[in-house]
């Protein structure tokens, strides 16, 4: 087996990982909520401390990563990552609890950044898509968490224990996973037909030292590709945080379907992800984005014009299915933006991306206090228009390569 293979096995393992240790704590969420006596408004607060852990370290991941290089950065992140959120499970009151995933956002987002950067390293050797696969493989972790978390409910495994379980087998995968990841640091990626000078004249040469300055249309296309990112996370927090809720207090689901709402979305972005690297090489990033958006708020939307528990699990499914490539797309692209220094472009999208995780879950509680929950989770069908609009920004379909 080649380097690149033993790699790319190595950093579908890492994404597994990030995707499961997380996805076995959100089926807990309303278990916690009732035990630590919190409201809705307070329960979006409490959650949105992940994010907000994110944004406050999530800048820094560049600067490890080439300190350290994105492999050890992973790893090591994926270990506090899965620690946090054992303190998560064991925090007898609501502060403690809000603390736990704040340090699991901070480590969660150095994580995500380190793996999307080596998974984007070897995607350059490899000379084709893969990035979506990598995703594809996360959305499968999520899946086996939630599934982990769904049957650890239906026997009636105490939190710490399940959480404790899933630390020690995941955080054992990312070490073995370490050993087979590329060596070496990182290289800088070449330059896109984005990388245009003054009108005449050829680009400027850039060093990892001194960048070249940056356009107005750089920073306008960062912009978007981070609304873009934060439309995917937007649907994705909806299911994590509020979809378990919303299906056993709203629709009255018994608790372990309650657990299939975000474990139908995810599922169901695994297999846009699969699939996603053949349609993204054959269509174009900005038109798979763009049909993606249309069926996020089409289903979505009418999931909650005609509220059902089947009904809801499916829509969220059609969700997960709708921006299953937006995030990979958004974070490919700000990764080859010129003008930046190596991984900064990923970075920022990675770091703001966690803006949409924080505002969507106090939102969508003070709407479900004010009125219900399913009108809260609007939010859903309007991220599925905006990623709609804004996929102008991203690549049009790129012409093969000359053999």
């Amino acid at each position: 087996m080649s380097v690149e293979s033993r790699a790319r096995w190595a950093v579908s393992a890492l994404f597994l990982t990030n995707g499961a240790i997380f996805a076995n704590l959100l089926p807990r969420y309303p278990e916690i909520k009732a035990t630590l006596g919190i409201t809705n408004a307070g329960y979006g607060l409490a959650v949105a401390a992940f994010p907000a852990g994110a944004i406050l370290a999530g800048l820094g991941a560049a600067a490890l990563i080439r300190r350290f290089g994105s492999a050890r950065v992973a790893v090591a992140g994926t270990i506090a990552t899965s620690l946090a959120v054992l303190a998560a499970g064991f925090a007898p009151i609501v502060w403690l609890f809000a603390a736990a995933l704040l340090i699991g956002g901070a480590t969660d987002a150095i994580t995500d950044v380190a793996q999307n950067a080596h998974g984007l390293r070897l995607q350059r050797r490899y000379g084709r898509s893969i990035i979506n696969s990598f995703h594809a493989v996360w959305s499968a972790g999520a899946v086996t968490g939630g599934l982990m978390a769904a049957g650890a409910i239906a026997l009636r495994v105490p939190v710490p224990i399940h959480l404790g379980v899933s630390a020690v087998i995941f955080g054992t995968v990312a070490l073995i996973a370490l050993r087979f990841c590329l060596p070496g640091h990182e290289e800088r990626p070449p330059a896109t037909p984005r990388s245009e000078g003054p009108e005449g004249t050829a680009p400027a040469p850039a060093t990892p030292d001194r960048p070249r300055r940056l356009s107005p249309r750089t920073v306008i296309t960062l912009v978007a590709l981070v609304m873009i990112a934060i439309g995917g996370v937007v649907v994705e927090d909806a299911g994590s945080s509020w979809a378990a809720l919303y299906l056993t207090t709203s629709l009255a689901a018994p608790a372990a379907v309650g657990a299939l709402g975000y474990t139908a979305l995810v599922a169901a972005q695994f297999v846009g992800r699969i699939l996603g690297d053949q349609l993204v090489d054959r269509f174009g990033q900005r038109t798979v984005a763009r049909t993606g958006g249309l069926i996020t708020a089409l289903g979505m939307g009418a999931a909650l014009a005609f509220p059902s528990v089947p009904g809801t699990i499916v829509g969220f499914a059609v969700a997960g299915l709708g921006v299953a490539t937006v995030i990979p797309a958004a974070m490919h692209e700000a990764d080859e933006l010129p003008g930046l220094r190596q991984g900064t472009g990923l970075t920022m999208v990675s770091w703001l991306l966690r803006l949409g995780s924080l505002a969507s879950p106090p939102l969508v509680g003070l709407v479900a206090d004010a009125s219900e929950l399913r009108y809260g989770l609007i939010v859903v069908p309007i991220a599925g228009v905006a990623v709609m609009v804004l996929a102008q920004a991203l690549q049009g379909r790129r012409p093969r390569p000359v053999s």
